[in-house]
């Protein structure tokens, strides 16, 4: 199994595939909205609480079945593990699904990109002995480039870029870059499962508790809408599970460099899932740098692990 997961043809298409996982729940959700009639904030926040739940049951499965045994969290590390899913589910999560419903999949999966440099902003900040590099700061330069020109229309940003919308899933980045970094201070606390189980399970209960508080509803459940939202829960933990054990098996360095496909997934999905036009010098432009970015600041992650393991 080791051996098999470290060859490079076999990482890199379950890399891959996670990527494209993650890259279409972007379209899925304006698919949800739309099947299920879903049109008011709490509705939408509802939704967010069913899969998100849902997803924290399937990880939870998952781990256990990975791990051989029932993941429990020693007590303390309860208050840290509620605190990352209050922050990396419950916040991110009502920013970005009220956000998807006032944007397209196209820019709302290319903004959504920007998490990977918020990461590297807030690293120094929250976690000793981490510096920015130069390198790290122009792909983060190059990276937000293209969440600029993703929004500039024929309005420009009057027209092309709105709080209710961009805005949200802006906000939305933020949340999941900083808790991102916060994960990595927490992670030596549980296995990478438990944390996950349990801050989904917990962060998606709070979300449900905000939906139907807000007035949230969601009914007409048919077999094709519940099909999706199932596929929802999935994506978010099936793509984790291999992303985890990807990272178990292979240097970080080597995973992460194709987290650049993500918004090209992202958009590529919702031309073809929702009709959305992507063939423009536009889009074209802002994904170019987003993934320049990203390989600028993965890659220096590359050289770094092939640097330790050479002296190792």
């Amino acid at each position: 199994m080791e051996r098999t997961l470290q060859k490079p043809a076999v990482r890199g298409l379950l890399a891959l595939l996670c990527c494209a996982l993650w890259g279409s729940a972007f379209p899925c959700v304006k698919t949800g909205y739309e099947w299920l009639h879903i049109e008011t904030t709490g509705s939408q926040i509802l939704f967010a609480g069913y899969r998100f739940f849902l997803a924290g049951v399937l990880t939870f499965i998952m781990g256990s079945v990975m791990e051989r045994r029932i993941l429990r969290m020693k007590k303390s590390s309860v208050p840290y593990v509620l605190r990352q899913g209050l922050m990396q589910t419950t916040l991110q999560y009502v920013f970005f699904y009220i956000g998807m419903a006032n944007t397209t999949g196209t820019k709302g999966s290319v903004i959504n990109a920007s998490n990977a440099f918020i990461s590297i902003l807030a690293a120094p900040l929250l976690i000793k002995g981490e510096k920015l590099t130069w390198k790290q700061g122009v792909g983060c330069a190059v990276g937000f480039l293209g969440v600029i020109i993703i929004n500039l229309e024929p309005g420009a940003w009057g027209d092309g870029f709105s709080f209710g919308g961009e805005g949200m899933v802006l906000i939305c980045t933020v949340f999941y870059g900083i808790s991102t970094v916060i994960m990595k201070k927490i992670s030596h606390l549980e296995s990478a499962m438990t944390i996950t189980a349990y801050q989904l399970l917990f962060g998606g209960f709070i979300l449900t508790v905000i939906g139907f508080a807000a007035g949230g509803r969601i009914a007409g459940f048919d077999g094709k809408s519940a099909a999706l939202l199932i596929y929802m829960a999935m994506l978010s933990a099936v793509a984790f599970s291999l992303w985890t054990i990807l990272l178990k098996y292979n240097s970080v360095g080597k995973v992460a460099i194709f987290g650049f496909s993500i918004p090209v997934f992202g958009v590529f999905l919702s031309a073809v899932i929702l009709g959305e036009q992507i063939i423009s010098l536009k889009n074209f432009a802002a994904l170019i740098c987003v993934s320049i970015g990203i390989l600028l600041v993965n890659g220096l992650a590359v050289q770094c692990g092939r640097k330790k393991e050479q002296v190792s």
